[in-house]
């Protein structure tokens, strides 16, 4: 039988100049996130090791701003919140009473609970899980540093552990990483940031803004 090239040809290009679709949507799932009024919200590691330590952030001072936001809208619905604080070694990255202190513009108030981890994942070898077992069937807010690092591997860690969680894309942030170990080469702070929400976004979490998530004023 013979085989028309040029419809094959016509066929592949349409299929791939298609919009790309997350694995979400491709199964009909949700893609809207719940509001902040029915979540838990978790800071994870806004610590000053990526404010004024040794690992400073480009537009730290824009995501805080919207953490704060986001924090003040919780306390206010009544919301639980978890701080995440990174546990370093003394004179290291993240010493407790140096690079590992919480930032004072979104510091814990009484009451909040702070889970303090060694590792990536939020999850691991700390409380966090016993202290989300205590919530009602509770949908996770994620904000803090770094996305493509404890963001991403707590997001991908809850996922496994049957919890939803939204992603807040303005009120997280990360760093420039090189390309190669030659050097030379870089990946800027903003593309691995949106590279790291948009695989998130494929099958793990939704991702959202600040404003899509708070109250409506």
């Amino acid at each position: 039988m013979a085989i028309d090239t040029g419809t094959m040809n016509d066929r592949t290009s349409a299929n791939t100049s298609q919009e790309p679709k997350t694995l979400r949507q491709m199964a009909g799932a949700p893609t809207a996130p719940p509001p902040l009024g029915q979540c838990a919200l978790l800071i994870i590691d806004a610590q000053h090791e990526y404010l004024d330590g040794k690992v400073v952030l480009p537009e730290i001072k824009h995501a805080l701003n919207k953490i704060e936001e986001l924090l003040v809208a919780a306390r206010t619905l009544g919301r639980p919140i978890i701080h995440i604080a990174h546990v370093g070694a003394s004179g290291g990255l993240f010493d407790p009473n140096v690079g590992g202190r919480i930032i004072g513009q979104v510091e814990p108030h009484d009451g909040e609970v702070v889970v303090t981890k060694t590792l990536p994942n939020s999850f691991a070898n700390t409380t966090l899980g016993d202290e989300i077992a205590k919530l009602d069937d509770p949908h996770l807010i994620l904000c803090g540093f770094m996305t493509h690092m404890c963001i991403s591997s707590t997001a991908r860690a809850a996922l496994d552990l049957g919890l939803g969680t939204t992603v807040i894309s303005d009120a997280s942030g990360t760093r420039a990483l090189p390309l190669t170990e030659e050097g030379g080469s870089a990946v800027s702070a903003q593309a691995l940031h949106q590279a790291s929400l948009a695989a998130l976004a494929d099958r793990f979490s939704f991702v959202a803004t600040t404003a899509q998530v708070l109250p409506e004023s």
